[in-house]
């Protein structure tokens, strides 16, 4: 039972580390988010991520794309100018 937030994610979700994603975010393991995506916590209860986690996790994917984006920045092709 996939929730919709992970179906909304898919496109990224094999691209990232998901679970570095919980523990530099939401100081959590990397089961934690599994089970949110999932729908299910570890005692098979269903589960959702809160308002409050959602906005963790748009908040530190857009931290993570800065990141991203610095990176690539900063590789330099010969003959251009920085």
């Amino acid at each position: 039972m996939a929730t919709k937030l992970k179906q909304q994610l898919l496109d990224i979700l094999t691209d990232i580390n998901i679970g570095k994603i919980s523990s530099r975010y939401f100081g959590k393991s990397p089961s934690w988010i599994y089970h949110k995506f999932d729908g299910l916590d570890g005692n098979k209860k269903e589960t959702d991520f809160t308002n409050e986690e959602r906005k963790i996790l748009r908040d530190g994917l857009y931290d993570l794309a800065d990141r991203i984006r610095r990176a690539a920045d900063g590789i330099n092709i010969d003959g251009e100018q920085k």
